[in-house]
């Protein structure tokens, strides 16, 4: 329902920073909870981090302390701060809209094409 364009991934080394961004279509953007996920080959979908309409956050344990989300309502966008990254960071990352009961969870079974994000050992 949302577009949503992912940007900013590339081939980083271990320890390296990155940050990805996510434009958002829409006239209401800024009532929307925003979220990042990722996925691996091989491997299911996994929650990284969201940000609410309040600004609020929640990240997952793996990215605690090492990633940091934020959102420019005036711009569409959400972003993704990575730093201190890992080989286990890398996956294709995409963003969502997020559940409004459930910050872990996408609101819509929508994906785009996501950036890719991977990290060399």
């Amino acid at each position: 329902q949302v577009q949503l364009v992912e940007s900013g991934g590339r081939l980083v080394q271990t320890g390296g920073s990155l940050r990805l961004s996510c434009a958002a279509s829409g006239r209401t953007f800024s009532v929307y909870a925003m979220g990042w996920f990722r996925q691996a080959p091989g491997k299911e979908r996994e929650f990284v981090a969201s940000i609410g309409s309040s600004y609020n956050t929640y990240d997952a344990d793996s990215v605690k302390g090492r990633f940091t989300i934020s959102r420019v309502n005036l711009k569409n966008t959400v972003y993704l701060q990575m730093n201190s990254l890992k080989p286990e960071d890398t996956a294709v990352y995409h963003c969502a809209v997020i559940n409004w009961s459930s910050p872990r969870q996408a609101l819509f079974d929508s994906w785009g094409q996501g950036t890719q994000v991977t990290v060399s050992s």
